[in-house]
């Protein structure tokens, strides 16, 4: 079967930029725009390192270089090794950490330079910030990673000693295939129905006349790509890092774990801030829905933070920066609180129950979402309007099947852009493969913010299982939308498997008369590649076997982040 698929190449070089090949050590030379403010004096650059085509409509670096140097900055974008204009082979993570040394050389031998450099900019060129960090350059002043993270776009592999992993996302296999294929973007469209899944792709390779590198070395099993071959950033000196994540951002897990790391480094913690946005991974606002980035009011919301923080790290302006600033989603306002600590001192943690297993298959509202009684000394007032102290719900057991051959569908095309649609999930909850609990409506707003995750006691008559949790808004109206996720895969669950998922972190007011909804699944396609059931690889599986599941609802707790008013 042919395959089609679109390449698109690099843009026209900007008027306002020069373009530089700059030589590495081993020779091969990256193509590098410069950008320069009115000024003829040397001061600070900032220096962004991207596979996106520096030229191109995608990450609009020149309207980006605009903004800077009309605040004096000296504005530098790069290619990426093997990526349209540069040279050299194309190889996903692997260059970054001493391309992005000798860049930070070449800039700071220049003579518009005043040897400072920043760095700034989203997800893959987030990682090339830390790229650089972990070789202990000392140009490197400051750095502004943005929906991104250290390990972003890491296979998930079973640790020693572990049952569970992170669910595989397609994107992990897929993105070699169409931004690390070759210098050009290749776009194309893989049928997740049709199965083997790598039959298509060397269907596309055919069609496209060469192979990617970076998916043969990921493919079956992953080689490891040595992303830091200086030592991990956390082990370099510390830089000041402002680290943006967002509330729907699907890469947020990595980021939140470079967080953890940098809490437990006393030298990176002394300058590390938070600013957490409700925007995804494409810089969607929840508050701004469907605001384009050639509107005015784009550029401010998305790079005034960090020329605020360059000013500071990079000007030596004498300005007292909070550490965290945050947007609490859901209240109509999209300023910023700030603090000293995420998450704030006042949130408090909240136990929920699930119940109602019979019910929990079908339809909503479901089984029920309930709050234990508040812990001594803890505040109280249980959010669904139940008398602290009620019952506890019996121990109960809810079975389900997963079948790969019809996976519960993702509610969203493209789930970088989560908020361009953010869909009402209302009728998923209808599927006899999805488990809904519900709670009572509040009767007065309330603020959850912080951590969430849910602590599960599940099992599986197949060899693997998936498990997705979902937390949902739900409005009088009856319509659900995400507010937090989380996943997991277990190996061999057996009778019974205690795993905790990860659902993220909240800053988002549930609005009096809304209710949330907890929803259980084992597929979440094509977001994640299903288990197909027989425990082969995910992308060489031939057929798909339908695997019964079992949650018991008595061991299982959904725990919320709460602000206390």
């Amino acid at each position: 079967m042919s395959v089609s698929f679109t390449r698109t190449g690099p843009g026209p070089i900007s008027p306002d930029a020069t373009q530089h090949m700059v030589r590495m050590r081993d020779g091969v030379r990256l193509a590098t725009d410069v950008y320069q403010p009115s000024s003829a004096r040397p001061g600070p650059a900032i220096l962004t390192r991207l596979p996106y085509d520096k030229s191109g409509e995608y990450t609009f670096m020149p309207r980006i270089a605009a903004y800077f140097t009309a605040r004096g900055y000296r504005f530098v974008v790069q290619d990426v090794r093997g990526k349209f204009r540069s040279e050299g082979e194309t190889l996903l993570f692997v260059n970054e950490a001493y391309d992005g040394y000798d860049t930070l050389d070449w800039v700071a031998a220049q003579d518009w330079s005043d040897g400072k450099v920043g760095m700034w900019g989203d997800s893959y060129y987030g990682f090339t910030q830390w790229a650089a960090a972990s070789t202990g350059h000392p140009a490197l002043r400051a750095m502004v990673p943005r929906v991104t993270g250290t390990r972003l776009g890491e296979l998930p592999v079973l640790e020693p000693g572990r049952r569970a992993h992170d669910v595989e996302m397609s994107v992990h296999r897929f993105y070699p295939l169409s931004m690390f294929h070759d210098r050009d973007i290749l776009d194309w469209e893989i049928d997740w129905s049709r199965r083997p899944l790598a039959a298509q792709v060397e269907e596309f390779f055919t069609a496209v006349g060469s192979r990617s590198a970076s998916y043969d070395l990921w493919f079956p099993y992953p080689v490891s790509l040595r992303r830091f071959p200086a030592g991990s950033p956390f082990d370099a000196p510390a830089v000041p890092v402002l680290m943006t994540i967002g509330w729907w951002d699907n890469c947020a897990p990595w980021q939140w774990s470079d967080h953890r790391e940098i809490a437990a480094r006393p030298a990176w913690a002394r300058t590390a801030y938070l600013l957490l946005e409700a925007i995804d991974h494409e810089n969607n606002s929840h508050f701004a829905p469907g605001v384009p980035n050639t509107d005015p009011s784009f550029l401010p919301r998305y790079l005034d933070p960090a020329v605020e923080f360059f000013d500071v790290f990079l000007r030596g302006e004498d300005r007292e920066l909070p550490r965290v600033r945050w947007q609490l989603a859901g209240s109509g306002d999209a300023s910023f609180r700030t603090g000293s600590q995420w998450p704030p001192a006042r949130a408090y943690p909240r136990k929920w129950r699930l119940a109602g297993g019979e019910a929990a298959v079908g339809d909503a509202p479901g089984g029920t979402l309930g709050p234990s009684p508040s812990p001594s000394g803890s505040p109280s007032g249980p959010p669904s309007g139940r008398p602290s102290g009620s019952p506890e719900p019996e121990p109960d057991v809810v079975a389900w099947t997963h079948d790969a051959a019809d996976p519960v569908p993702s509610p969203v095309r493209d789930a970088f852009a989560y908020l361009a649609e953010r869909p009402d999930e209302r009728d998923l909850a209808a599927r006899p493969d999805v488990l809904v609990f519900s709670s009572e409506a509040v009767t007065a707003p309330l603020d959850l913010v912080g951590p969430v995750r849910l602590d599960a006691v599940a099992r599986s008559d197949g060899p693997e299982m998936d498990l997705f949790a979902r937390l949902l808004d739900v409005a009088p109206d009856g319509s659900a939308r995400l507010i937090a996720r989380g996943q997991q895969t277990i190996i061999d669950p057996g009778t019974a498997f205690a795993v905790t998922i990860d659902m993220g972190h909240l800053g988002y007011r549930l609005a009096a008369g809304h209710a949330l909804r907890l929803t259980v699944a084992s597929s979440d396609a094509p977001e994640f590649v299903p288990a197909p059931g027989t425990g082969e690889h995910r992308w060489l599986a031939g057929k798909t076997v339908p695997n019964r599941q079992w949650l018991h609802l008595g061991s299982t707790s959904l725990t919320v982040s709460v602000l206390e008013d």
